[in-house]
């Protein structure tokens, strides 16, 4: 019986904080920020993931609540930590560009981080992990030019102007400038003006 009453607990909570997260979203889609924002804090502090990375984007973008981007990694944290791949991507984000590179553990939480969103086929995830790679202080081009081909093949166009970079340079890969003409020809059809200059040269 002490099991079963268990089970029913978890199952209410569960649902009580999938019931406020869907509350808050119908009420940001309203222009009712506050009130979102308040159900969404509501269902992460009982441990919802989705409310989490909610509120983490509350706090990025101040809606409902003043704009705090430690308060938001702090959220986007949370998420990431069950395995939210957006989580996963922004924490991520948050930290290699706003941290030092010092804190070691948490620089390499970060980076896992982001290799489990861009596997998760985050565009962006992808796209990040690609110039994190190209541009570290000890350069994985081959690893790099991994990332930046999923996230092309996802339609990036800045990936794509990228893996135009890769091979007219060599990077990571043997430099072809036929085919780095043709990465820059997507990306510039795409949109992206980097390209268009790069063709221009």
């Amino acid at each position: 019986l002490e099991e079963a009453a268990f089970q029913l607990q978890q199952i209410f909570r569960i649902d009580i904080s999938i019931a406020l997260n869907i509350l808050g979203i119908e009420s940001m889609r309203a222009g009712h920020y506050r009130i979102a924002y308040t159900c969404f804090k509501l269902a992460a502090d009982r441990g919802y993931s989705k409310a989490q990375f909610n509120v983490g984007l509350c706090y990025e973008h101040g809606r409902g609540t003043e704009k705090d981007l430690e308060k938001a990694a702090f959220y986007y944290y949370q998420a990431a930590s069950s395995c939210h791949p957006m989580a996963q991507y922004r924490y991520a984000r948050y930290f290699l560009c706003h941290r030092p590179e010092n804190e070691w553990d948490r620089h390499q939480k970060a980076v896992t981080f982001l290799e489990q969103a861009a596997m998760a086929g985050i565009t962006e995830a992808q796209a990040c992990l690609g110039v994190f790679y190209m541009r570290g202080l000890q350069p994985k081009e081959k690893r790099g030019l991994k990332y930046l081909l999923l996230a092309a093949k996802s339609g990036d166009a800045q990936s794509r102007y990228h893996v135009g970079v890769c091979y007219e340079k060599g990077l990571g890969v043997q430099q072809n400038l036929a085919e780095a003409m043709r990465h820059y020809r997507q990306s510039a059809a795409a949109g992206n003006r980097n390209s268009r200059e790069r063709l221009r040269v």
